[in-house]
C-alpha cells in the first residue's frame, strides 16, 4: 500500500494535468471541436482516477459510542 504522502503527491500531479486538459478543451472549443472533445474525455478519465484516490486517502471517521 502506498503511503499517504505518495498518494497526495500523485493527487497533486493528477489535479495539475486535469486543469491543463480542461483549459485546453476550453481554449480550442471554437476552433477544433475534435481536439476539445478528446481533451475533455481525458480530463474526465483523470477525474475518475482522482476520485478513486480520494476514496483511498479518506480519513477514518470517529464514531461516538452511545
Amino acid at each position: 500500500m502506498k503511503t499517504i504522502l505518495e498518494i497526495k503527491s500523485h493527487q497533486l500531479k493528477l489535479q495539475k494535468r486535469y486543469k491543463q486538459l480542461i483549459e485546453q478543451a476550453y481554449n480550442v472549443r471554437q476552433t477544433d471541436h475534435a481536439l476539445s472533445d478528446i481533451s475533455e474525455y481525458k480530463a474526465i478519465k483523470l477525474l475518475n482516477k482522482m476520485n478513486r484516490l480520494n476514496y483511498l486517502n479518506r480519513e477514518p471517521t470517529r464514531r461516538r459510542l452511545t
